[in-house]
């Protein structure tokens, strides 16, 4: 299993607003926009990715930090090995990714994915 990209999660009380600003201060570039959820990325480096949410549309809680992986079925599998909680079970998301949540040991929410 490899890392295809790292994204930090931050909350936004109105995602496109936030993705505006870092688009017009910084120079990121819209990516995607759902409404609850938006992503910035460099024009430049498009793994350089920053993830603004007001909530998560099918989980109940909004990650910290999002992993994109080349196999998150492999991912999944370690994590369970590992026994560490699942906050999310592995989901293939009707917005074109399957992924779960896990809790790191500080409590940290990550993000586990793979696009589909």
């Amino acid at each position: 299993m490899s890392v295809r990209r790292v994204a930090p999660d931050l909350h936004a009380a109105d995602p496109t607003e936030a993705a505006r600003f870092y688009a017009d201060v910084l120079g990121f570039e819209v990516v995607m926009d759902m409404g609850w959820v938006a992503t910035v990325a460099s024009p430049e480096n498009p793994t350089a990715q920053i993830i603004l949410m007001s909530e998560d549309a099918s989980a109940p809680v909004r990650p910290d930090l999002s992993v994109e992986v080349d196999d998150v079925d492999a991912a999944y599998a370690a994590v369970q090995r590992q026994g560490a909680e699942i906050v999310h079970p592995l989901t293939d998301e009707a917005w074109g990714v399957r992924r779960f949540f896990v809790r790191d040991p500080d409590g940290n929410v990550v993000n586990v994915l793979s696009h589909r």
